[in-house]
C-alpha cells in the first residue's frame, strides 16, 4: 500500500479455528483476517460446517481450539456484558427471516434494539421510543419497505421477509454483518436482488461482511475474498476476481 495511504483496521482475526462436536471433527485450522469493509464468501457443500464456522467467528458457538478477534475484541475472554456490548456492535441475518408473523413490519424491525440500553421497550413499536421507531423506519426505507411498516409480518412475501430481516440487521448500525444462506429460500431472481441490496448497503455504510453461499455465482459476485472448506478443512483462501467458477465446484464434489 502506498504512503501516507490509511491501513484499515482489521476488524475480523481467525486463528486456528477448530471445532468438534463430542468425537466428529467439522473442521480444523482455519484462519484468516478481513480488513474495515471488506467482504467474505464461506462455501462449500451442504453440511461442510459452513454455518458452524460462521456462529464460531461470531462468538455464538464456542470453539474446541483457536482464537478470533472481532472488532479488536479477543472473543474467548469476555464478559457476559462485553459479550452483549459487542454482539450490539454486529448484525445477522439468516437463512430463515425469523421474524415474529403476529407483529407488525416495523416492531419486527425495531427487534434488532434489543441489544441497545433499555432493550426491553425495543419489544414493539408501541413500547420503544421515538428515536428507536424512527431509526426503524429509516432502515426500512432503506430496503424500500417503508410503507409497509405497520403490515403483519406473516402478510409479507419471502423476498419482502428477508428485506425486513435485512433492515433489522442494520437498523443498530453495526460494524460487521453475517448473512447465513440469506438468499436459500428464495427463487433465483429474488435471491439475487435481496443479495444486491444487502451489498450494497453494507458497502454504503463501509459495514464487514462474512456470508454463507452455496451460490458459487454469488460467491465470486458479492466476495472480494472466498473461503472454501471441504474436508473438514480449509482448502481454499483466495481473492474473488482471481477465481473462476471451475475453481470452486471441486469444493462440492
Amino acid at each position: 500500500m502506498p504512503s501516507g495511504v490509511p491501513v484499515p483496521p482489521v476488524d475480523i482475526e481467525a486463528e486456528g479455528l477448530t471445532k468438534q462436536f463430542g468425537d466428529t471433527p467439522i473442521f480444523s485450522g482455519v484462519s484468516f483476517r478481513l480488513e474495515r469493509g471488506g467482504a467474505v464468501a464461506l462455501v462449500g457443500a451442504n453440511g461442510v460446517g459452513k454455518s458452524t464456522l460462521l456462529r464460531c467467528i461470531m462468538g455464538v458457538i464456542p470453539l474446541t481450539e483457536g482464537r478470533v478477534a472481532l472488532l479488536g475484541q479477543d472473543t474467548g475472554g469476555l464478559s457476559a456484558m462485553a459479550q452483549r456490548r459487542l454482539r450490539a456492535r454486529v448484525g445477522f441475518v439468516a437463512q430463515k427471516h425469523n421474524l415474529v408473523p403476529r407483529l407488525s413490519v416495523l416492531s419486527n424491525v425495531i427487534h434488532g434494539l434489543l441489544g441497545q440500553r433499555g432493550g426491553v421497550r425495543h419489544w414493539s413499536q408501541a413500547m420503544a421510543p421515538a428515536a428507536s421507531r424512527q431509526a426503524a423506519l429509516e432502515a426500512l426505507e432503506a430496503v424500500g419497505l417503508a410503507h409497509l411498516a405497520q403490515r403483519r409480518a406473516d402478510r409479507l412475501s419471502g423476498g419482502q421477509s428477508q428485506r425486513v430481516a435485512i433492515a433489522r440487521a442494520i437498523v443498530a448500525q453495526p460494524e460487521v454483518l453475517f448473512a447465513d444462506e440469506p438468499c436459500a429460500s428464495l427463487d433465483p431472481a429474488a435471491g439475487e436482488d435481496v443479495m444486491d441490496l444487502f451489498m450494497r448497503l453494507a458497502r454504503e455504510r463501509t459495514v464487514t461482511v462474512v456470508f454463507t453461499s452455496h451460490n458459487i455465482d454469488h460467491a465470486l459476485r458479492y466476495g472480494d475474498r472466498v473461503l472454501g472448506l471441504a474436508g473438514g478443512a480449509l482448502r481454499l483462501d483466495a481473492t474473488a476476481g482471481s477465481l473462476a467458477p471451475a475453481d470452486l465446484r471441486g469444493l462440492y464434489d
